[in-house]
């Protein structure tokens, strides 16, 4: 089999690196992939659907996975689906679920799926008049994608008016913030769970838990993800069937009902409130980096679960999963998540250690090659050091010992990574 990845980050590398080791695999390609993934297949800089999918026909490639949320939401399914191309992924209509969250709210409203308070709404007025009735902190959503920034927590009803009319007046995220939602603040502790789809059945994956703020305890800005680990022991068998029964299925059901069937990953943002899982968000595509996790602990061929997935025949999979944990650490350029930072050689150190070179790799995300071959890093996130193991602090251990042997001026990373599951453990 041969397989196109479409991305360019850690996300897209870990699926990768995940194939690569499939026997079933026989040649890898990217699109566009970063400065690392040509030692795992080869780079093609094609961005145009059409062109990208008759290099898929020339080449005999047998599946495409699309990694970034960017390509689902522009319809790059329905271009290779009429053209007979299998394809992972969510048509331009059921990507909605992302690209709109007035949609995804109004969506988990029709089918009863539980979430929020919230309005939806244009108008300013309307904004202030609901955020009048909530407590604090409250909660403001830009509509469209906005690379993971468009949600504000705001501490005060004023902050949250502030946020509202930024957002409306189209100063803070363009027209992706032309159109609000705003919703009630959840207090609980929340989750990253996936579930692969076909359109009819799903198969879910460890739930992960990550950690979205640059620096230790929590504190400090938003960013696309410091780190994550999986499978949390925050939850239980009994949320796993709530899930499934309160939101997954009545999730995959109404999307057929309404004539846009749902295959690929549903990553569904959840917020448990005294042992209640209630739905914050739903994005179309695997987080990052939970990704670098989640691939690792995929016992059974890579291939199997994304082919039969996009060809709605995941019945007849036989999908497991190792009896381990996964703990990953991003690596930041110095100026993140504020500014680009200036280019940096990135060196690594010999292995010397057993336990690190069986059970601790590296994810590669911005990164770019000299013609040198040196590597650099060029992006906000780098790269990602994921340590397995039979325990969340054996597997934590191991990722950060790897952390230690990676080397670039301005490097940037939390040193607790997991820090709930670990006192859990101990």
């Amino acid at each position: 089999m041969n397989v196109l990845i479409v991305g360019a980050g850690g996300r897209e590398y870990s699926i990768g690196l995940a194939l690569k080791k499939d026997d079933a695999v026989e040649k890898l390609y990217f699109a566009p992939g970063n400065g690392a993934s040509d030692t795992l297949g080869e780079n093609i800089s094609i961005s145009d659907f059409n062109e990208l999918a008759d290099f898929v026909e020339s080449n005999g490639i047998d599946l495409t996975i699309v990694g970034p949320e960017g390509p689902l939401v522009d319809g790059i399914v329905d271009t290779f689906q009429a053209r007979g191309l299998a394809i992972f992924g969510p048509s331009k209509a059921a990507a909605q679920l992302e690209g709109s969250k007035i949609f995804m709210k109004n969506f988990l409203a029709r089918h009863s799926v539980p979430t929020a308070a919230y309005i939806e709404t244009d108008s300013l007025e309307k904004a202030y008049k609901f955020i009048n009735t909530l407590q604090a902190p409250i909660v403001v959503k830009a509509d469209g994608l906005c690379g993971g920034k468009g949600v504000i927590i705001a501490q005060s009803q004023d902050e949250a008016k502030k946020a509202a009319g930024e957002m409306l007046s189209g100063n803070s995220f363009g027209d992706a913030g032309t159109s609000i939602v705003v919703e009630e603040f959840l207090d609980g502790y929340e989750l990253s769970v996936f579930a692969i789809c076909d359109g009819k059945d799903f198969v879910v994956l460890p739930a992960a838990q990550d950690h979205k703020k640059l620096l230790n305890d929590d504190q400090g800005p938003n960013t696309g993800g410091m780190g994550a680990y999986a499978p949390t022991p925050l939850v239980n068998d009994e949320i796993y069937r709530k899930l499934d029964e309160r939101v997954i299925k009545p999730t995959l059901k109404g999307m057929e009902e309404e004539g846009m069937p749902f295959t690929g990953v549903l990553f569904i943002g959840v917020m448990v409130v005294n042992g209640e899982p209630i739905i914050l968000e739903y994005n179309v595509r695997f987080g990052d980096p939970e990704c670098e996790e989640l691939m690792p602990l995929l016992k059974s061929p890579a291939s199997e679960l994304f082919y039969k997935a996009a060809v709605g025949d995941l019945k007849s999979a036989s999908i497991e999963f190792y009896d381990k944990y996964a703990v990953g650490v991003v690596m930041a350029s110095k100026d993140y998540p504020y500014k680009s930072s200036q280019a940096a050689e990135i060196i690594i150190d010999d292995i010397v250690h057993d336990n690190i070179e069986a059970d601790a790799h590296i994810s590669f995300a911005g990164v770019s090659r000299g013609d040198d071959g040196k590597l650099f890093a060029t992006g906000g996130r780098v790269l990602v050091c994921v340590g397995m193991g039979d325990s969340i602090t054996q597997a934590h251990e191991r990722a950060y010992m790897l952390c230690g042997q990676i080397h670039f001026i301005g490097k940037q990373c939390r040193t607790d990574i997991a820090y709930q599951a670990l006192q859990l453990e101990e």
